[in-house]
């Protein structure tokens, strides 16, 4: 058969509920200005600040970016930074985060305006890359100091970092070393300045010294407040994806719409089926449409036992996941025909089949896409006289949705009869071959009230609709369906990721964008252990540092013989549970429920982007006002109330999730523990000269995600 909840909050927020306050709702400090709950980021074009929008941006927090390349960009002034609504002075950005900790000329009046308007309201500011010096509150890092590559050091989170802002994470901060020919990480050390207000949040040893340098720190002077940062990143790199939530709750004081979760699940395909297994002479798999006709023998398929169930069954339990298990009934069918009604494998699943979480695959594993020619490799679709391509039918892909539905409840296994993945993905389009889904897909899953249909993230990473069905994209492991063992796993992968001339399918070459080439073959009997597992631990751990829900899908192959799925997925919780303390915990969610919360993103998305979303906070109090049915996200600190109810749920040392409120506007009273500005401070002030950055160039670091090694 073929297969293809911890930060710690430091100030204030809540959201009114406007047809008449409830009991217990928050009352506006009437001596408090208004502030707006935008995020202004003023990028330079570099990676910092672009990796701080990309984090505001997936957790769905607003904000406003400002092109300083841009000829046509606003001018940043008193005027565009603050102003009086309904009498009441308003600001209307509760946080700024600049390039460095003054981007602009010597003497600027919009860095004078900047610092007016963050003193008068107490704004803080992210300085999202700078060098250590005096004017940042820190000591030059020439002499005493270090500047340099910080590619491959552990650096850890100060106890004051783990009181405050980075209260999630567990101490340590691994800097990343991907490639040994490209600088990843440049970076200040120093420590504070004598006499500067300087607590630092984020250190590392400084090289040849006993003494620990800041990353991260919180520097105070002049009636403002900034986080220096002094070492470059990109949004992709492990060390921004650990610190991103951080910087966030620091520069919001805890208060901020939008919210963030670490996910992580595993979908197992093919289950009660058998795959296919790689044939390491004729570089093809048996029975399935890569080897060329007349080609390949008799398949030699692999199928779980009853043993790798109990192995699955403990490993998700000291995990403390669940595995989805999507199955095809025909393939515990067919075993029984052909074993005298036997099927250990089926019966044991069946006896534990609460002990996970099942997926409609279809009944056969069918493509339910177009016909195949398969007289051809790569095959292609079957075309009429007129060139028309000819389409599975709508009854076709109705029976293999019915019969497998049936057969599992008839097993009563614990069903979400709405959620389906189709074999390969098939009727979805699939490029080259097929760039349009099967026609008679959409209806088909209408006919069965399918609302949830798995994609393939590769290829169709966009949540869509088809019929009746929203798409969930799931990442595919490079753990290949048709390898139980480590060394047929390796042989693929030497063939799919080197050149001709080393004797491998010369895929990479042909295919530069997508694919990078390995510069010699693994070896067989330890490449899956020393450069596989620890490739694909780091990517998808990835994905679960980058608040994304997608699910990853391996196949049942993987579970069975030598169990290679185990050392990757051991490795992405194993890393997660060094990095993180006990109240940010991996979110193992089943499929719909990762739709929902894709699709709330989008729909909270337009609202934002449209326009449609007024939010801001009043002392005590923080009103969201959106589209009538539109879910509102939100982080807030412990001890924050909704009318006279709870807010959110805990996790990252906060309170956070996704609130519909009645009549489009959403209260909550924030606890007195946190204190946001009363009034305004020193309304009309002058500011104190802000002295300009020095015009020396800084080594930049990387500006976009260092490839990990071979990769599709």
């Amino acid at each position: 058969m073929k297969r293809t909840i911890r930060t710690t909050a430091l100030a204030v927020g809540a959201l009114l509920a406007s047809v008449g306050l409830p009991a217990g709702a928050a009352h506006a400090d009437t001596a408090a200005p208004r502030v707006d709950l935008r995020v202004l980021v003023v990028s330079d074009g570099g990676p910092s600040t672009d990796a701080i929008a990309a984090e505001l941006a997936t957790a769905g927090t607003p904000y406003t970016k400002i092109d300083l390349q841009s000829a046509t960009r606003p001018v940043i002034n008193a005027g565009f930074l603050a102003d009086t609504v309904d009498g009441r002075p308003r600001a209307k950005f509760q946080a700024v985060v600049l390039p460095s900790d003054n981007p602009f000329p010597a003497g600027s009046a919009e860095m004078a305006a900047l610092a007016t308007y963050e003193r008068t309201y107490d704004i803080p500011q992210v300085d999202a890359y700078t060098y250590a010096r005096p004017e940042v509150g820190l000591q030059y890092a020439v002499g005493t100091g270090y500047a340099g590559s910080l590619d491959g050091t552990r650096a850890e989170v100060t106890s004051a970092g783990l009181a405050g802002p980075f209260g999630y994470l567990d101490g340590g901060v691994p800097f990343e070393d991907n490639s040994p020919t490209v600088g990843e990480s440049y970076a200040y050390l120093s420590t504070p300045a004598p006499g500067a207000d300087f607590t630092p949040y984020v250190q590392a040893t400084i090289p040849g010294r006993s003494t620990k340098g800041s990353l991260v720190g919180e520097y105070r002077h002049d009636g403002r407040r900034e986080l220096v940062v002094t070492f470059v990143y990109n949004q992709y790199q492990q060390q921004f994806r650990l610190l991103a939530r951080g910087i966030v709750e620091w520069m919001t004081g805890g208060v901020h719409l939008g919210a963030g979760r670490n996910y992580f699940a595993v979908h197992v395909d093919d289950v009660f089926a058998a795959d296919d297994r790689w044939d390491t002479e004729l570089n093809c798999t048996p029975g399935d449409v890569d080897c060329q006709p007349g080609e390949g023998g008799t398949p030699n398929p692999i199928r779980m036992l009853p043993a790798d169930v109990d192995y699955a069954a403990a490993w998700q339990s000291s995990r403390g996941i669940t595995l989805d298990l999507a199955y095809n009934a025909s393939g515990s069918v067919d075993h029984r025909e052909d074993n005298n009604g036997a099927d250990p494998l089926a019966d044991k699943l069946i006896t534990d089949r609460n002990a996970f979480r099942w997926i409609n695959h279809t009944y056969t594993h069918a493509f339910l896409g177009c016909l195949q020619d398969i007289s051809v490799v790569p095959w292609k679709c079957v075309t009429d006289r007129n060139g028309a391509t000819q389409w599975v039918s709508r009854s076709a892909i109705s029976d293999e949705i019915a019969l497998n539905r049936t057969w599992g409840q008839t097993a009563q296994l614990p069903l979400q009869n709405d959620e389906l993945v189709t074999g390969e993905h098939s009727g979805l389009k699939l490029f080259p071959q097929q760039p349009v889904d099967n026609p008679n897909l959409g209806p088909a899953l209408t006919d069965h009230g399918i609302a949830w249909l798995g994609s393939d993230n590769s290829r169709d990473p966009e949540q869509r609709t088809v019929g009746s069905a929203t798409t969930v994209s799931r990442y595919p492991m490079n753990v290949f369906y048709n390898a139980g063992k480590a060394a047929e796993q390796v042989d693929e992968y030497n063939w799919i990721y080197t050149s001709r001339a080393q004797g491998g399918s010369g895929i990479c070459e042909d295919n530069p964008a997508t694919s990078t080439c390995l510069s010699a073959p693994l070896n067989t009997a330890t490449g899956y252990a020393d450069y596989i597992v620890p490739l694909e631990t780091r990517i998808a751990l990835g994905h679960v540092l980058a608040n994304d829900p997608k699910p990853h899908f391996i196949h049942q192959s993987n579970l069975a013989e030598e169990r290679i799925a185990y050392p990757v997925l051991d490795g992405v919780l194993g890393g997660y549970d060094s990095l993180f303390a006990a109240n940010t915990p991996v979110v193992n969610l089943r499929m719909k429920d990762i739709g929902v919360e894709l699709k709330r993103r989008s729909t909270w998305k337009t609202a934002v982007d449209s326009g449609q979303v007024t939010a801001y906070r009043i002392g005590d109090a923080v009103t969201v006002q959106a589209p009538a049915g539109t879910a509102v996200p939100a982080t807030m600190p412990t001890g924050t109330v909704n009318g006279g109810s709870g807010f959110g749920s805990a996790y990252a040392g906060t309170l956070s999730g996704w609130t519909s409120p009645a009549g489009g506007t959403l209260s909550l009273t924030l606890p007195t523990s946190a204190a946001g500005p009363s009034a305004l401070a020193a309304p009309g002030g002058t500011a104190a000269p802000t002295p300009a950055a020095p015009r020396t160039r800084v080594p930049a670091g990387v500006t976009e995600q260092v490839p990990y090694g071979a990769q599709r």
